[in-house]
């Protein structure tokens, strides 16, 4: 999802490669003399530091070892499971009312070691009833009812949620049963009329239910209003199955609105009925075409799947011509299917353009980019290009991660500013030129992370927000040659922002956030933190070989941040559990100060002992320019472990003249937040 509050910090991170320690003589033992280093002058008095390296390299960061779930190294173990959730789902839509009525079978695999005599299932829609918990969480600023911080409703008063008809267990030969159920708000439990059994055991469910839309529901669906119609941007439309896991069990957190979303995987078989002068467009492969459009845009729609160029299906000057849709009924069902993938949603509208082109994937499957938008998003400064935008995202992170798996990738223009759903995402209408490059590539970068990687977003927001918004500088920078790629950023600047002091640590849940820190703490900070990780401490083959083999091994499952962090110290071959305390699991500060250069025998051409000072809580390589009196300049590199006993940290130069300076990360892509401390100058 794109926060309208997320500033974004671009960071263009350089590598470096020298690195230069100084020579240690074993304690107790003389060196020959032959061997035996200048005498070195004895610094100044070190500055006070809050730099404790037993915090920084302590021992025990993970909690618990691999397991025969979740192994060591990072990958799943070998008696990992999850279950499953396949979906045939049908639902009608009342564009006069914006009711939809639903029907909903739930094939439920329980591939636990346990029995399961009840279910959990969400019930997202209850968040926009008055008496929800998110409705009453949310802060007041005046005293205008509807003047509230981010109303997930926009103060909009209507008969909200689900209404569940019935829900009843199927059987043998159609056999029904009616099932009890308990709603508490955004949850529903089923209580099973016999336990479903362990290991492959299933449960099949009829669900009859209906809600109203909100008109703006939380920034992740609603309605637009266009001059030719409504358009709807659906999702979280049918009751869905709570997770249960080898960590938690059930994972039943309410919906109140900052948090996403935590799903299994299945299959989904979606029948859309809307008016016919609607065109729908969803998750996955249209599989009635021909009943849908007209023999003119399906000739349109086979062009565009052989085109490297957009191919306009209906056009702006045919959104009002009734030519444009069959003729001769009053509502049209649409049949999409979505294979592996953990949600489905759709759009429908009358006043849709659409356009399409195809995509290029590395191992030659098929896929389609499409978009779908009113005539007032219509332009090449705006949703004209939009299908070029999807294309180009999904084709580079296909090559660059994992291939995109999905058979569309539809972006669908509306009220919701940016939101991700499985081959389907929803954009402001409004948006243009890099706004709509940059929410597009946003919200298709989902479907790496928590699409393919399928991460708890409702307690680990960063997992998905900000790995996305690590790709998304990849990409950016890639697109059109950099078309909307704004080299830069300042390391230091930003970093005083990331580890500003009264910041709840990162891995704290989305809901438990100051929605104002919520731009910071899920999405840039940990962007950042891949930034540096790629570039300033693995390097980019160490960290993409490790980042690919993240999500090879955790496509389509459920990871959790330890089988992360594990990985990318198993594959990536480097002890990291400093960095992760550091910018992950901690709010801490880096702070580093060049504190003196002397040379030896007071002679400079001798060589010069540089110190430098941690002064804060945060360890991190460090990396020196060092300028002598001539103009000549070098770098030095050292590594993080300088820190593991020290607080302070003294090297030997081999100056062959006076210093004129010597300037800590000069290139500004660490987290230093104090800069007053990083250059020494000779006087």
């Amino acid at each position: 999802m794109k926060l309208n509050l997320l500033a974004g910090f671009a960071l263009a991170c350089m590598a470096v490669t020298t690195v230069s320690q100084a020579q240690q003589t074993p304690a107790g033992q003389t060196p020959p003399a032959s061997t035996t280093p200048p005498a070195a002058p004895v610094p100044a008095a070190p500055p006070a530091s809050n730099y404790d390296y037993h915090d920084a390299f302590g021992p025990y960061f993970y909690g618990k070892n691999g397991s025969e779930y979740r192994a060591s190294d990072g990958e799943p173990g070998p008696k990992y499971w999850q279950n499953r959730a396949d979906y045939q789902l049908a639902a009608t839509l009342n564009d006069q009312t914006n009711e939809i009525t639903g029907s909903e079978i739930l094939t439920y695999t329980n591939n636990s070691p346990q029995k399961l005599g009840y279910l959990w299932m969400n019930l997202e829609q209850n968040l926009f009833k008055l008496d929800s918990r998110g409705t009453a969480i949310v802060p007041w600023v005046g005293t205008n009812p509807k003047q509230v911080s981010r109303n997930w409703g926009r103060g909009q008063d209507f008969d909200a949620g689900y209404k569940i008809k019935s829900i009843k267990m199927l059987g043998l030969k159609g056999a029904e049963t009616d099932v009890k159920f308990l709603i508490s708000d955004t949850r529903m439990q089923v209580y099973l009329p016999k336990e479903v059994m362990a290991a492959g055991g299933q449960v099949k469910l009829k669900i009859e239910y209906s809600f109203i839309s909100p008109m703006y529901g939380s920034d992740r669906m609603g309605i637009q209003d266009s001059k030719n119609g409504k358009i709807f941007q659906i999702a979280q439309w049918y009751p869905r199955m709570c997770v249960y896991d080898d960590v938690y069990g059930w994972n039943t957190i309410p919906y109140s609105g900052p948090g996403e979303f935590y799903l299994e995987y299945g299959d989904f078989d979606l029948s859309i009925t809307a008016p016919a002068n609607h065109i729908v467009v969803a998750s996955g492969e249209l599989l009635n075409p021909q009943e849908v459009y007209t023999p003119t845009q399906l000739k349109r729609w086979a062009e565009a799947a052989n085109s490297e160029k957009t191919v306009v299906i209906r056009s702006a000057s045919e959104v009002t011509d009734p030519a444009s849709r069959p003729a001769g009924k009053k509502t049209l069902t649409w049949h999409f299917k979505i294979k592996n993938a953990r949600d489905a949603s759709w759009g429908s509208s009358a006043a849709f353009i659409i356009d399409a082109a195809k995509m290029d994937l590395p191992s030659g499957k098929k896929s389609i980019a499409i978009s779908a938008y009113p005539v007032e998003s219509d332009g090449v400064d705006a949703w004209a290009r939009s299908t070029e935008y999807v294309k180009k995202s999904i084709e580079y992170n296909s090559k660059q991660w994992f291939e995109f798996p999905y058979p569309a990738a539809t972006a669908v223009a509306g009220i919701v500013g940016g939101m991700e759903y499985p081959g389907i995402v929803f954009c402001g209408a409004g948006a243009k030129k890099g706004s709509l490059w940059g929410v597009n590539d946003h919200e298709f970068g989902h479907t790496w992370f928590p699409m393919i990687v399928g991460s708890n977003e409702r307690m680990y927001g960063w997992m998905d927000e900000g790995f996305n918004t690590f790709i998304n500088t990849l990409s950016t920078a890639d697109f059109n040659n950099g078309e909307y790629y704004r080299k830069g950023g300042n390391m230091h600047r930003a970093g005083a922002a990331f580890t500003a002091p009264g910041l709840e640590p990162m891995l704290s849940q989305p809901a438990n956030l100051k929605e104002r820190n919520t731009g910071t703490l899920l999405y840039s900070k940990p962007g950042a933190g891949l930034t540096m990780l790629r570039e300033v401490i693995l390097g980019h083959d160490r960290f993409d070989f490790a980042f690919r083999t993240y999500i090879a091994k955790w496509a389509f499952k459920h990871p959790t941040p330890d089988d992360f962090f594990r990985t990318m110290e198993n594959a990536g071959g480097e002890n990291l559990q400093w960095f992760w305390r550091g910018w992950f699991i901690n709010n801490w500060r880096l702070d580093v100060a060049v504190r003196s250069v002397d040379y030896v025998d007071n002679d400079p051409s001798k060589g010069a002992f540089i110190t430098i000072d941690n002064l804060e809580k945060m360890a991190m390589p460090v990396i020196l320019e060092i300028k002598t009196v001539s103009g000549k300049t070098d770098r030095v590199t050292l590594p993080v472990e300088i820190w593991e006993r020290n607080n302070s940290w003294k090297f030997k130069y081999p100056s062959t003249e006076a210093i004129q300076s010597v300037t800590y990360d000069p290139d500004k892509v660490l987290p230093d937040f104090n800069e007053a401390n990083n250059t020494w100058t000779k006087q």
